[in-house]
């Protein structure tokens, strides 16, 4: 249970429904925190998102991409989910620490997620 001032998880301002990251966002399910400054002000937060589990070899709920000359993240997400903002997605599902590693290599193979299927992150899953 959370307090008033949106500890633990509860909106911005104990407002019911309201959460500072749209739901297409990474963060959307991440727990919001405050932190007190010395001079009380309060600052809000996203507390650490952790990443799902990364697919098994074969696993259903992924698809495999192969990796064409000039493609970008935001490129294969318009196309596999109609929406450039969510390559999070892809590198989510792969294990690279910068995104622009998921198309570097013309050939390379990279999973992509399929609506339903790879959690969106952390213990909240989708």
């Amino acid at each position: 249970m959370a307090d008033e001032s949106g500890v633990h998880g509860s909106p911005p301002g104990g407002i019911p429904g309201s959460h500072p990251y749209p739901r297409t966002s990474r963060y959307h399910d991440a727990e919001v925190a405050v932190h007190r400054m010395p001079d009380g002000t309060e600052v809000r937060y996203a507390r650490r998102r952790l990443l799902p589990p990364l697919p098994e070899e074969g696993d259903e709920d992924t698809a495999v991409h192969t990796v064409s000359g000039g493609e970008r993240p935001d490129q294969l997400a318009q196309r596999y989910f109609g929406d450039p903002s969510q390559w999070w997605r892809i590198a989510d599902a792969n294990p690279v620490l910068d995104p622009r590693e998921l198309t570097a290599e013309p050939g390379q193979e990279i999973d992509i997620p399929l609506p339903g299927g790879f959690p969106r992150g952390g213990a909240h899953g989708r």
